[in-house]
């Protein structure tokens, strides 16, 4: 009988519910013993484990956020805090870990397997910055609820004349704000992987007043160097020249939040399962993802601390359309 714990770290992400219910309900089917850990890595640290069982799981697909809880850890961070984690999952008798998480998460279980403990990840993340995977759990979700506000959004601009900046997730990944831009039909983003004058930006919003349009909509990732505080603060002092009327928006978590996509609910559910299978035949210190379309896994050491590039046809592609 093996004993498997699951966790989730860092930001929450739509999806991570239906990759914990495949954790426990595939693990149980092989007959092993699931063990939720509540609070990520801080939960881990401290002893917060508990057994789960198919009915624990129910219903929870549908739910946003994560049921076992996330937290910040900063013990974990150290050895210290990494040996008394250790000491936990010896004590418990567990064989193995799955840390469902993006980047930090990651991070976290690489340093974790060094200690020699059985470690698998799900790649989940909103950001979508992990290196050498499609798209991450959440990714679809928070698209969508951006794309959602932006169609909103150029209602109301289009009946005041009004340019409005939206200010996505990301981190320092503008995967969420290029594509939310693409998709959204937006005249521009502004991403932390290019530089961007404001006065480009002011030049942008400003062709789509000429051009006749009731509306303008730049779409801002939060990582931007001009993040969309800044941006509304200069077009305050520059607004004369740009025709609309500028009025900004941050979405913020709001992204996170609600149901999950049917794309995530069946991505967490195949990589849960994906996980379950990579420890029963004696994986370890792997991720699990879509690479290339398909489940794979690729190795921590391949993608911690590896940024993650902007496809180069997208920006492309988001520079032609913006016409």
């Amino acid at each position: 009988m093996k004993r498997i714990a699951v966790l989730t770290s860092g930001g929450d992400a739509p999806g991570m519910n239906a990759a914990i219910r495949a954790v426990v309900r595939t693990g149980i089917d092989k007959g092993y013993e699931i063990f939720g850990v509540r609070h990520g890595f801080q939960g881990l640290t401290y002893g917060e484990l508990f057994q789960m069982g198919p009915r624990d799981v129910g219903g929870i697909i549908q739910q946003g956020g994560t049921v076992l809880g996330s937290a910040r850890c900063l013990e974990f961070k150290t050895l210290e805090g990494q040996l008394k984690a250790v000491r936990v999952i010896h004590q418990n008798e567990i064989d193995g870990v799955i840390v469902i998480g993006g980047n930090g998460s990651q991070t976290g279980a690489y340093e974790l397997s060094k200690h020699n403990v059985p470690v698998v990840g799900i790649s989940s993340t909103i950001d979508n910055d992990l290196y050498g995977f499609d798209i991450t759990i959440g990714v679809d979700t928070a698209l969508n609820i951006a794309l959602e506000a932006i169609d909103r959004l150029k209602i109301t601009a289009s009946s005041h004349n009004r340019a409005f900046l939206v200010e996505v997730m990301g981190r320092n990944c503008g995967y969420l704000a290029l594509t939310a831009a693409i998709a959204g039909g937006a005249e521009m983003a502004v991403l932390p992987e290019t530089e961007t004058d404001p006065e480009v930006v002011g030049e942008n919003i400003r062709q789509a007043y000429e051009k006749g349009k009731a509306h303008a909509i730049v779409v801002v990732a939060e990582g931007a160097s001009y993040d969309a505080e800044k941006l509304n603060d200069y077009f305050k002092t520059h607004k004369e020249s740009l025709g609309f009327d500028v009025r900004m928006v941050i979405l913020g978590h709001v992204q996170r939040g609600g149901a999950p996509s049917a794309f995530d609910r069946i991505l967490g559910s195949r990589l849960g399962a994906a996980a379950i299978e990579q420890l029963s035949i004696g994986k370890s210190g792997v991720v699990v993802g879509l690479v290339n379309g398909k489940i794979n896994s690729l190795p921590h050491a391949d993608i911690v601390g590896v940024k993650k590039e902007l496809d180069p046809q997208l920006i492309n592609l988001a520079r032609v359309l913006d016409k």
